[in-house]
């Protein structure tokens, strides 16, 4: 009787473990000094993460990196699908020494470089989640599309979200932009904050009308030069398959 009571137990803690990372965070530190010149945020949600970083004098878009992630106690394990600083990082598996101080405090190294980042929010909504797309409305039709190497995804958390294009086999970036954004009442707004392509889209506010529907993100509106767009988002973790 008592090892059917513990099964469950042992199951939460589990789930709470590979969830702590979920949220929005904010570089802070590195090598024991402040990040003032740029600002980075990576955004953690169902095993991955996603980081774009921009300068604060001239908001320049300086890279983006991200992938899948497991935490397993001090010990933190990424395999990069796209990474703009180094691409001989992609598709081979890195490990880093974590420590926490606190709940919202986490320092990350790697035996080379020591980060401190701060968790800046953990906020969920309704399209809480990393998704890729998946379909794709042009002249009436819509068109689906099966992910493989070559895929976008948006990954949203925290009150924040970061779209990347990327082959993760060619390793070839094809662009990446985030910022903050709402969620409510079937209205999503993207606030944004960086953008690779064009640095004057930010500072930029859209609105467009969403809906999840049997699980997939059904997303509405003008994109950021005018346009109508119709696209459908599914779950990453349903959708590609490795």
């Amino acid at each position: 009787m008592k090892k059917l009571t513990l099964l469950p137990l042992l199951f939460c803690f589990g789930f709470i473990t590979a969830q702590e990372l979920d949220g929005a965070w904010k570089l802070i530190q590195k090598n024991g000094e402040k990040v003032t010149d740029r600002e980075v945020i990576k955004i953690v949600q169902d095993g991955y993460f996603a980081l774009g970083s921009k300068s604060l004098a001239n908001d320049e878009f300086l890279g983006a990196a991200g992938g899948e992630l497991n935490l397993d106690d001090e010990t933190l394990t990424e395999i990069r699908d796209f990474d703009t600083y180094n691409s001989e990082n992609i598709g081979t598996e890195q490990e880093f020494n974590i420590s926490w101080e606190g709940e919202h405090i986490l320092e990350i190294s790697d035996g080379i470089a020591t980060k401190v980042w701060e968790r800046i929010s953990e906020e969920s909504d309704a399209l809480t989640g990393n998704w890729v797309i998946t379909g794709r409305q042009r002249n009436g039709t819509m068109n689906t599309m099966t992910p493989g190497d070559r895929r976008t995804i948006k990954i949203l958390s925290g009150g924040r979200f970061q779209w990347v294009a990327f082959n993760s086999a060619t390793k070839e970036f094809n662009g990446s932009g985030g910022g903050t954004y709402t969620a409510e009442n079937g209205k999503y707004t993207e606030n944004i904050e960086f953008f690779s392509r064009d640095v004057s889209r930010v500072g930029a506010s859209l609105e467009f009308q969403y809906e999840v529907k049997d699980g997939k993100w059904h997303h509405r509106g003008k994109s950021s030069k005018g346009d109508p767009i119709y696209e459908i988002w599914s779950p990453y973790s349903q959708a590609y398959q490795k």
